[in-house]
């Protein structure tokens, strides 16, 4: 590092994202991305006429893409808020609503970038512990004093709270925002977009780069009542009033109105994520029951770590977290059947080689 790093930064330990290869083709499943195209309207809006405009600043209120969230998810435009993905969408979150005296909650074991923006910001953060089985204890986050942050479903255990249990935190913190961050909700999760109108504490928190196919064009939203829209807005025009470029914008516009899609793609994804997941079991697996677009697998004959170098000396690229807790298991983003049949023999092939060695031990 400089010697002109502030200080404070000194000891932030930054997001780590998943491997990106550039040389080696790899089944790519350590990022969550869609293995789907995006929707086909969209590859005839990003053309020529499109990148013509580039010259010119995009929309700074992304209207166009605000009011067809707007309508998709049955609010008003004065209640969506667009961001760079949602990690920046999050970044503002942070910046309007923590400080010194409201400071942070959220589970140990979640999106690693709760505890990244915390350290960024100075923000004083508590993580509280899964049980045992990874789900969320509710009863540590009732009248909790802090502003908390819960990726419903969560991530890496794809495991979800229910209305019910979410209800019970925002009622009992009602001076303090309640982030709920749906980036899988679509996988078979309910989203909180219905709570709004009861609980103006709430912020419902999503992403198009898992279930809309467009990851690569870094678009998220916020939705909430009127006045915390306001204030994020106030943030991005004090910050980066221009954050979503032209093409993401028309992009993200024509992957929202395309519904029929957008639901076919999260069908075959969820049907996939089912039999591969019945296929790991009967290899021996233990498979956390997932809400996402990915698996969270553990086997008693071979380690985390062992399993997903294993599987990229063979050619799959899965996310494996050094970490207490979960450092025997290994995320498996969700492809498409052939590769995931892929995967299935490979581990096969895997266990089978490895078995020998166990025995020898």
């Amino acid at each position: 590092m400089s010697k002109f790093l502030s200080k404070k930064l000194i000891n932030l330990e930054a997001y780590v994202p998943g491997e990106q290869p550039k040389d080696r083709k790899y089944i790519k499943l350590n990022t969550n991305e869609s293995p789907y195209l995006p929707a086909p309207k969209v590859m005839e809006v990003v053309n020529r006429q499109a990148v013509e405009k580039l010259h010119l600043y995009s929309d700074p209120d992304a209207k166009i893409l605000v009011d067809e969230l707007a309508k998709f998810y049955n609010v008003q435009s004065d209640q969506v808020f667009v961001g760079n993905g949602s990690d920046e969408v999050l970044a503002f979150c942070f910046m309007a609503f923590f400080d010194d005296e409201r400071k942070a909650c959220f589970p140990d074991i979640t999106y690693g970038f709760y505890k990244v923006f915390s350290k960024s910001f100075g923000i004083d953060a508590v993580q509280v512990p899964l049980k045992d089985d990874f789900t969320i204890d509710v009863d540590n986050y009732v009248n909790c004093g802090r502003n908390i942050i819960i990726a419903n479903p969560n991530a890496p255990t794809g495991l979800s709270l229910t209305h019910e249990q979410i209800e019970l935190i925002l009622k009992t913190n009602t001076d303090r925002v309640v982030i709920i961050d749906e980036a899988y909700v679509d996988f078979g999760s309910e989203s909180c977009i219905s709570l709004l109108d009861k609980y103006p504490n709430l912020i419902v928190v999503q992403t198009f780069s898992k279930s809309r196919n467009l990851a690569g064009a870094r678009l998220g939203f916020a939705i909430a009542s009127k006045e915390i829209i306001n204030d994020l807005n106030k943030i991005k025009f004090s910050f980066s009033p221009y954050n979503i470029n032209g093409l993401s914008l028309v992009a993200g516009v024509e992957s929202v109105k395309d519904k029929d899609y957008f639901e076919e793609c999260n069908k075959k994804t969820i049907a996939t994520r089912e039999r591969t997941s019945d296929e790991l079991k009967k290899l021996g697996f233990h498979v956390i029951s997932s809400k996402t677009n990915f698996v969270f697998v553990t086997h008693n004959l071979i380690s985390g770590e062992e399993f997903h170098k294993a599987l990229r000396e063979k050619g799959v690229l899965t996310r494996y977290y050094k970490e207490p807790k979960i450092d025997n298991y290994v995320r498996i983003t969700i492809g498409t059947d052939e590769e995931m049949d892929e995967v299935i023999r490979i581990t096969d092939e895997i266990l089978s080689e490895y078995l020998p060695m166990c025995v020898g031990k």
